[in-house]
Protein backbone atom coordinates (compact mmCIF):
# COMPACT_ATOMS: atom_id res chain seq x y z
CA UNK A 1 0.00 0.00 0.00
CA UNK A 2 2.67 2.40 -1.06
CA UNK A 3 0.29 5.22 -1.91
CA UNK A 4 -1.08 5.43 1.57
CA UNK A 5 2.19 5.28 3.50
CA UNK A 6 0.06 4.86 6.62
CA UNK A 7 2.46 2.60 8.47
CA UNK A 8 5.33 5.03 7.95
CA UNK A 9 3.20 7.91 9.13
CA UNK A 10 2.14 6.07 12.25
CA UNK A 11 5.66 4.86 12.98
CA UNK A 12 6.93 8.44 12.79
CA UNK A 13 4.20 9.58 15.15
CA UNK A 14 5.04 6.77 17.56
CA UNK A 15 8.68 7.87 17.55
CA UNK A 16 7.75 11.45 18.45
CA UNK A 17 4.91 10.82 20.91
CA UNK A 18 6.07 7.59 22.55
CA UNK A 19 3.00 5.56 21.75
CA UNK A 20 3.52 1.99 22.90
CA UNK A 21 3.67 -0.84 20.38
CA UNK A 22 0.46 -2.68 21.44
CA UNK A 23 -1.53 0.53 21.12
CA UNK A 24 -0.09 1.16 17.67
CA UNK A 25 -1.01 -2.34 16.50
CA UNK A 26 -4.50 -2.12 17.95
CA UNK A 27 -5.26 1.28 16.39
CA UNK A 28 -4.00 0.30 12.94
CA UNK A 29 -5.94 -2.95 12.90
CA UNK A 30 -9.10 -1.23 14.13
CA UNK A 31 -8.82 1.48 11.44
CA UNK A 32 -8.54 -1.10 8.67
CA UNK A 33 -11.32 -3.30 10.05
CA UNK A 34 -13.64 -0.28 10.20
CA UNK A 35 -13.06 0.42 6.50
CA UNK A 36 -13.36 -3.27 5.54
CA UNK A 37 -16.69 -3.50 7.37
CA UNK A 38 -17.95 -0.53 5.36
CA UNK A 39 -16.86 -2.10 2.08
CA UNK A 40 -17.81 -5.76 2.62
CA UNK A 41 -20.45 -5.62 5.37
CA UNK A 42 -18.26 -7.50 7.84
CA UNK A 43 -14.59 -7.62 8.80
CA UNK A 44 -14.73 -10.80 10.87
CA UNK A 45 -13.31 -13.01 8.12
CA UNK A 46 -10.27 -10.83 7.37
CA UNK A 47 -6.73 -11.39 8.61
CA UNK A 48 -4.69 -8.21 8.97
CA UNK A 49 -0.93 -8.73 9.26
CA UNK A 50 1.02 -5.63 10.30
CA UNK A 51 4.80 -5.43 10.44
CA UNK A 52 5.66 -2.25 12.35
CA UNK A 53 9.42 -2.71 12.00
CA UNK A 54 9.36 -3.05 8.20
CA UNK A 55 6.55 -0.56 7.75
CA UNK A 56 4.24 -2.78 5.67
CA UNK A 57 1.12 -4.90 6.05
CA UNK A 58 -1.08 -7.43 4.30
CA UNK A 59 -4.84 -8.00 4.34
CA UNK A 60 -6.25 -11.45 3.54
CA UNK A 61 -9.90 -12.37 3.11
CA UNK A 62 -11.13 -15.85 4.17
CA UNK A 63 -14.12 -17.29 2.29
CA UNK A 64 -15.62 -20.77 2.25
CA UNK A 65 -15.83 -22.55 -1.12
CA UNK A 66 -19.48 -23.51 -1.84
CA UNK A 67 -21.57 -24.71 -4.73
CA UNK A 68 -24.14 -21.91 -4.46
CA UNK A 69 -23.22 -18.59 -2.82
CA UNK A 70 -25.71 -17.36 -0.22
CA UNK A 71 -23.43 -14.85 1.55
CA UNK A 72 -20.92 -13.14 -0.79
CA UNK A 73 -19.07 -11.66 2.16
CA UNK A 74 -18.05 -15.03 3.58
CA UNK A 75 -18.55 -17.45 0.64
CA UNK A 76 -17.17 -17.95 -2.87
CA UNK A 77 -18.45 -20.30 -5.57
CA UNK A 78 -16.48 -23.33 -6.72
CA UNK A 79 -16.88 -22.11 -10.28
CA UNK A 80 -15.20 -18.78 -9.49
CA UNK A 81 -12.38 -20.43 -7.54
CA UNK A 82 -11.67 -22.88 -10.38
CA UNK A 83 -10.89 -19.93 -12.66
CA UNK A 84 -8.02 -19.09 -10.33
CA UNK A 85 -7.03 -22.45 -8.86
CA UNK A 86 -8.94 -25.71 -9.48
CA UNK A 87 -7.31 -27.53 -6.56
CA UNK A 88 -9.88 -26.28 -4.03
CA UNK A 89 -12.76 -28.51 -2.88
CA UNK A 90 -16.16 -27.50 -1.56
CA UNK A 91 -15.96 -26.68 2.17
CA UNK A 92 -12.35 -25.55 2.09
CA UNK A 93 -11.21 -22.02 3.00
CA UNK A 94 -10.08 -19.83 0.13
CA UNK A 95 -7.73 -16.89 0.90
CA UNK A 96 -7.32 -13.94 -1.41
CA UNK A 97 -5.21 -10.87 -0.82
CA UNK A 98 -6.93 -7.47 -0.68
CA UNK A 99 -4.92 -4.98 -2.71
CA UNK A 100 -4.68 -1.35 -1.61
CA UNK A 101 -6.26 -0.07 -4.80
CA UNK A 102 -9.48 -1.92 -3.97
CA UNK A 103 -10.16 0.62 -1.21
CA UNK A 104 -10.64 3.33 -3.79
CA UNK A 105 -9.86 7.01 -3.39
CA UNK A 106 -12.70 7.65 -0.96
CA UNK A 107 -11.77 4.62 1.15
CA UNK A 108 -8.14 5.72 1.35
CA UNK A 109 -9.26 9.18 2.47
CA UNK A 110 -11.49 7.63 5.16
CA UNK A 111 -8.61 5.54 6.47
CA UNK A 112 -6.33 8.56 6.66
CA UNK A 113 -8.93 10.68 8.45
CA UNK A 114 -9.81 7.89 10.86
CA UNK A 115 -6.16 7.27 11.63
CA UNK A 116 -5.48 10.98 12.14
CA UNK A 117 -8.46 11.23 14.52
CA UNK A 118 -7.38 8.21 16.53
CA UNK A 119 -3.82 9.52 16.75
CA UNK A 120 -5.10 12.87 18.00
CA UNK A 121 -7.31 11.18 20.62
CA UNK A 122 -4.36 9.14 21.87
CA UNK A 123 -2.20 12.24 22.05
CA UNK A 124 -4.86 14.10 24.05
CA UNK A 125 -5.39 11.19 26.43
CA UNK A 126 -1.65 10.78 26.99
CA UNK A 127 -1.21 14.51 27.65
CA UNK A 128 -4.16 14.60 30.06
CA UNK A 129 -2.99 11.54 32.01
CA UNK A 130 0.63 12.69 32.12
CA UNK A 131 -0.16 16.12 33.54
CA UNK A 132 -2.93 14.87 35.85
CA UNK A 133 -0.24 12.85 37.63
CA UNK A 134 1.98 15.96 37.86
CA UNK A 135 -0.44 18.32 39.62
CA UNK A 136 1.48 20.23 42.29
CA UNK A 137 4.78 19.97 40.42
CA UNK A 138 6.77 23.06 39.42
CA UNK A 139 7.45 23.32 35.71
CA UNK A 140 9.66 25.67 33.68
CA UNK A 141 8.30 26.62 30.28
CA UNK A 142 8.77 29.15 27.50
CA UNK A 143 6.31 31.95 26.86
CA UNK A 144 4.93 31.46 23.37
CA UNK A 145 2.23 34.11 23.40
CA UNK A 146 1.12 36.70 25.96
CA UNK A 147 -2.48 37.93 25.86
CA UNK A 148 -4.45 40.21 28.12
CA UNK A 149 -6.22 37.45 30.03
CA UNK A 150 -3.69 34.62 29.84
CA UNK A 151 -0.23 33.53 28.77
CA UNK A 152 0.41 30.54 26.51
CA UNK A 153 3.41 28.53 27.71
CA UNK A 154 5.16 25.67 25.92
CA UNK A 155 6.81 22.85 27.83
CA UNK A 156 9.97 21.06 26.68
CA UNK A 157 7.90 18.78 24.42
CA UNK A 158 6.01 21.66 22.80
CA UNK A 159 2.75 21.01 24.69
CA UNK A 160 0.58 24.07 25.31
CA UNK A 161 -0.03 25.17 28.91
CA UNK A 162 -2.08 28.13 30.13
CA UNK A 163 -1.18 30.66 32.80
CA UNK A 164 -4.36 32.75 33.36
CA UNK A 165 -4.12 36.35 34.53
CA UNK A 166 -5.89 35.34 37.74
CA UNK A 167 -3.05 32.91 38.47
CA UNK A 168 -0.30 35.47 37.86
CA UNK A 169 1.35 37.69 40.45
CA UNK A 170 0.01 41.24 39.94
CA UNK A 171 3.44 42.53 38.91
CA UNK A 172 4.13 39.67 36.49
CA UNK A 173 4.88 40.75 32.94
CA UNK A 174 5.92 38.26 30.28
CA UNK A 175 7.33 38.58 26.78
CA UNK A 176 7.50 35.96 24.06
CA UNK A 177 10.56 33.75 24.44
CA UNK A 178 10.99 34.33 28.18
CA UNK A 179 11.09 31.41 30.60
CA UNK A 180 8.44 31.18 33.29
CA UNK A 181 8.26 29.00 36.38
CA UNK A 182 4.89 27.96 37.82
CA UNK A 183 3.13 25.09 39.54
CA UNK A 184 0.76 22.76 37.70
CA UNK A 185 -2.52 23.74 39.34
CA UNK A 186 -5.16 21.62 37.62
CA UNK A 187 -5.91 19.66 34.45
CA UNK A 188 -9.32 19.84 32.79
CA UNK A 189 -11.03 18.47 29.69
CA UNK A 190 -12.84 21.14 27.67
CA UNK A 191 -14.55 20.18 24.40
CA UNK A 192 -12.58 16.93 24.47
CA UNK A 193 -9.30 18.84 24.68
CA UNK A 194 -6.96 18.72 27.70
CA UNK A 195 -6.32 22.11 29.29
CA UNK A 196 -3.35 22.37 31.67
CA UNK A 197 -3.63 25.34 34.03
CA UNK A 198 -0.53 26.79 35.69
CA UNK A 199 -0.40 29.04 38.75
CA UNK A 200 2.09 31.41 40.35
CA UNK A 201 -0.31 32.63 43.05
CA UNK A 202 -1.10 29.25 44.63
CA UNK A 203 0.36 28.51 48.09
CA UNK A 204 1.50 25.22 46.52
CA UNK A 205 3.88 27.20 44.27
CA UNK A 206 5.53 28.84 47.27
CA UNK A 207 5.71 25.49 49.06
CA UNK A 208 7.50 23.87 46.09
CA UNK A 209 9.94 26.78 45.88
CA UNK A 210 10.84 26.18 49.53
CA UNK A 211 11.31 22.47 48.81
CA UNK A 212 13.74 23.34 46.02
CA UNK A 213 15.70 25.89 48.05
CA UNK A 214 15.69 24.25 51.51
CA UNK A 215 17.11 20.69 51.59
CA UNK A 216 15.74 20.10 55.10
CA UNK A 217 12.19 20.58 53.79
CA UNK A 218 12.80 18.31 50.81
CA UNK A 219 14.23 15.63 53.14
CA UNK A 220 11.31 15.92 55.55
CA UNK A 221 13.32 17.24 58.50
CA UNK A 222 11.29 20.45 58.40
CA UNK A 223 7.57 20.45 57.68
CA UNK A 224 5.58 23.33 56.24
CA UNK A 225 2.40 23.35 58.33
CA UNK A 226 0.56 26.11 56.50
CA UNK A 227 1.10 28.81 53.88
CA UNK A 228 -1.09 31.88 53.33
CA UNK A 229 -0.44 34.47 50.65
CA UNK A 230 -1.49 37.78 49.23
CA UNK A 231 0.36 37.16 45.95
CA UNK A 232 3.07 39.68 45.16
CA UNK A 233 2.54 41.49 48.45
CA UNK A 234 3.04 39.32 51.50
CA UNK A 235 3.03 35.72 52.69
CA UNK A 236 3.28 33.87 55.97
CA UNK A 237 4.85 30.42 56.16
CA UNK A 238 4.47 28.38 59.35
CA UNK A 239 7.18 25.73 59.73
CA UNK A 240 7.98 23.03 62.25
CA UNK A 241 11.01 20.83 62.85
CA UNK A 242 10.91 17.35 64.34
CA UNK A 243 14.61 17.59 65.16
CA UNK A 244 15.38 19.84 68.15
CA UNK A 245 18.83 20.51 66.71
CA UNK A 246 17.37 22.25 63.66
CA UNK A 247 16.07 25.81 63.77
CA UNK A 248 13.31 25.69 61.11
CA UNK A 249 13.14 29.46 60.63
CA UNK A 250 16.91 29.84 60.36
CA UNK A 251 17.17 26.93 57.96
CA UNK A 252 14.52 28.42 55.67
CA UNK A 253 16.14 31.86 55.68
CA UNK A 254 19.67 30.55 55.15
CA UNK A 255 22.98 32.22 55.90
CA UNK A 256 22.53 35.95 55.34
CA UNK A 257 19.19 35.18 53.69
CA UNK A 258 20.80 33.10 50.92
CA UNK A 259 17.88 30.68 50.67
CA UNK A 260 14.96 33.05 51.03
CA UNK A 261 16.34 35.67 48.62
CA UNK A 262 15.93 33.43 45.58
CA UNK A 263 12.30 32.73 46.49
CA UNK A 264 11.57 36.41 47.08
CA UNK A 265 13.00 37.32 43.67
CA UNK A 266 10.93 34.65 41.94
CA UNK A 267 7.80 36.05 43.62
CA UNK A 268 8.54 39.64 42.53
CA UNK A 269 9.79 40.78 45.95
CA UNK A 270 6.87 39.31 47.87
CA UNK A 271 7.53 39.84 51.59
CA UNK A 272 7.74 36.41 53.26
CA UNK A 273 7.33 35.98 57.02
CA UNK A 274 8.55 32.63 58.34
CA UNK A 275 7.25 31.70 61.77
CA UNK A 276 7.57 28.72 64.08
CA UNK A 277 4.39 26.68 64.19
CA UNK A 278 2.82 25.92 67.57
CA UNK A 279 -0.42 24.32 68.74
CA UNK A 280 -0.70 27.06 71.38
CA UNK A 281 -3.25 29.44 69.84
CA UNK A 282 -2.24 32.50 71.86
CA UNK A 283 1.44 32.04 71.06
CA UNK A 284 0.66 31.45 67.39
CA UNK A 285 -1.36 34.69 67.29
CA UNK A 286 1.59 36.61 68.72
CA UNK A 287 3.90 35.15 66.09
CA UNK A 288 1.39 35.68 63.28
CA UNK A 289 0.98 39.39 64.10
CA UNK A 290 4.72 40.01 64.37
CA UNK A 291 6.42 42.50 64.37
CA UNK A 292 3.67 44.02 66.54
CA UNK A 293 4.04 43.38 70.27
CA UNK A 294 0.81 42.30 71.89
CA UNK A 295 -0.32 43.10 75.41
CA UNK A 296 -2.71 40.17 75.72
CA UNK A 297 -4.65 37.63 73.65
CA UNK A 298 -8.05 36.16 74.49
CA UNK A 299 -9.97 33.47 72.65
CA UNK A 300 -13.72 33.98 72.85
CA UNK A 301 -16.36 31.28 73.08
CA UNK A 302 -17.54 32.34 69.64
CA UNK A 303 -14.16 31.35 68.18
CA UNK A 304 -13.04 34.93 67.65
CA UNK A 305 -9.63 36.02 68.86
CA UNK A 306 -9.40 39.33 70.74
CA UNK A 307 -6.00 41.01 70.67
CA UNK A 308 -5.03 43.95 72.90
CA UNK A 309 -1.97 46.08 72.23
CA UNK A 310 -0.60 49.57 72.74
CA UNK A 311 -1.88 52.22 70.30
CA UNK A 312 1.61 52.60 68.82
CA UNK A 313 1.60 48.92 67.83
CA UNK A 314 -1.75 48.94 66.03
CA UNK A 315 -0.39 49.96 62.64
CA UNK A 316 2.27 47.22 62.80
CA UNK A 317 -0.34 44.58 63.63
CA UNK A 318 -2.56 45.70 60.77
CA UNK A 319 0.25 46.08 58.24
CA UNK A 320 0.26 47.88 54.90
CA UNK A 321 -3.22 47.82 53.39
CA UNK A 322 -4.27 45.51 56.22
CA UNK A 323 -2.09 42.67 54.87
CA UNK A 324 -0.64 41.54 58.21
CA UNK A 325 -3.97 41.16 60.01
CA UNK A 326 -5.56 39.59 56.92
CA UNK A 327 -2.84 36.92 56.65
CA UNK A 328 -2.98 36.28 60.39
CA UNK A 329 -6.73 35.65 60.07
CA UNK A 330 -6.05 33.19 57.24
CA UNK A 331 -3.27 31.43 59.12
CA UNK A 332 -5.34 31.00 62.30
CA UNK A 333 -8.53 30.26 60.42
CA UNK A 334 -10.36 32.62 62.75
CA UNK A 335 -11.37 36.28 62.98
CA UNK A 336 -8.90 38.42 64.91
CA UNK A 337 -10.21 41.66 66.42
CA UNK A 338 -7.72 44.30 67.52
CA UNK A 339 -8.28 46.58 70.51
CA UNK A 340 -6.08 49.38 71.73
CA UNK A 341 -4.91 49.10 75.32
CA UNK A 342 -5.36 52.53 76.95
CA UNK A 343 -2.62 53.83 79.19
CA UNK A 344 -3.26 53.53 82.92
CA UNK A 345 -3.16 57.30 83.41
CA UNK A 346 -5.47 57.93 80.48
CA UNK A 347 -8.86 58.92 81.76
CA UNK A 348 -11.81 57.01 80.45
CA UNK A 349 -13.76 60.13 79.54
CA UNK A 350 -11.01 61.21 77.11
CA UNK A 351 -12.31 58.69 74.59
CA UNK A 352 -15.38 56.56 73.94
CA UNK A 353 -15.55 52.95 72.80
CA UNK A 354 -16.86 52.57 69.28
CA UNK A 355 -19.34 49.94 70.46
CA UNK A 356 -21.15 52.69 72.37
CA UNK A 357 -22.41 54.09 69.05
CA UNK A 358 -24.29 50.95 67.99
CA UNK A 359 -27.58 52.89 68.03
CA UNK A 360 -26.25 55.37 65.44
CA UNK A 361 -23.75 53.31 63.41
CA UNK A 362 -24.50 49.94 61.80
CA UNK A 363 -22.96 46.98 63.62
CA UNK A 364 -21.15 45.72 60.51
CA UNK A 365 -19.43 49.09 60.08
CA UNK A 366 -18.30 49.06 63.72
CA UNK A 367 -16.91 45.52 63.27
CA UNK A 368 -15.05 46.55 60.11
CA UNK A 369 -13.46 49.46 61.97
CA UNK A 370 -12.59 47.33 65.00
CA UNK A 371 -10.80 44.81 62.77
CA UNK A 372 -8.36 47.51 61.66
CA UNK A 373 -7.68 48.56 65.25
CA UNK A 374 -10.14 51.46 65.43
CA UNK A 375 -12.07 50.49 68.55
CA UNK A 376 -12.55 54.01 69.96
CA UNK A 377 -14.06 57.19 68.62
CA UNK A 378 -10.82 59.14 68.58
CA UNK A 379 -8.95 56.34 66.79
CA UNK A 380 -11.40 56.79 63.90
CA UNK A 381 -11.43 60.59 63.97
CA UNK A 382 -7.63 60.86 63.97
CA UNK A 383 -7.15 58.79 60.80
CA UNK A 384 -7.53 60.17 57.25
CA UNK A 385 -10.74 59.24 55.47
CA UNK A 386 -9.01 57.54 52.53
CA UNK A 387 -6.83 55.43 54.81
CA UNK A 388 -9.82 54.14 56.80
CA UNK A 389 -11.75 53.46 53.61
CA UNK A 390 -8.85 51.46 52.17
CA UNK A 391 -8.08 49.46 55.30
CA UNK A 392 -11.67 48.71 56.32
CA UNK A 393 -12.94 48.30 52.76
CA UNK A 394 -15.59 50.99 53.24
CA UNK A 395 -16.92 53.75 51.00
CA UNK A 396 -15.39 57.16 51.72
CA UNK A 397 -18.90 58.63 52.07
CA UNK A 398 -19.59 56.08 54.81
CA UNK A 399 -16.37 56.98 56.66
CA UNK A 400 -17.15 60.72 56.44
CA UNK A 401 -20.61 60.11 57.92
CA UNK A 402 -19.17 57.96 60.74
CA UNK A 403 -16.57 60.61 61.63
CA UNK A 404 -19.31 63.24 61.67
CA UNK A 405 -21.30 61.20 64.19
CA UNK A 406 -18.24 60.65 66.39
CA UNK A 407 -17.14 64.28 66.35
CA UNK A 408 -20.59 65.40 67.48
CA UNK A 409 -20.05 63.36 70.64
CA UNK A 410 -17.05 65.45 71.66
CA UNK A 411 -18.56 68.72 70.49
CA UNK A 412 -21.48 68.10 72.81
Amino acid sequence: MEGLNLIGTFAEFKENKNIDRPTMMSVLEDVFRTQLAKMYGTADNFDIIINIDKGDFEIWRNRTVVEVVEDPATQISKEEVDKIDNSYEIGEEYLDKIEPLSFGRRGILNIRQNLAGRIMDIEKANLFNAYRDRIGEVIVGEVYQAWKKEVLVLDEDGNELLLPKTEQIPTDFFRKGETVRAVISRVEMKNNNPVIILSRTSPAFLEKLFEQEVPEIFDGLITIKKIVRIPGERAKVAVESYDDRIDPVGACVGVKGSRIHGIVRELKNENIDIINWTSNTQLLVQRALSPAKLTSVKVGEDGKIYVYLNPSEVSLAIGKNGSNIKLANMLLGADIEIFRDLEENEEEEDDVLLSSFSDEIDEWIIEALQKIGCDTAKSVINLPVDEIARRADLEEETVIEVQKILRSEFED
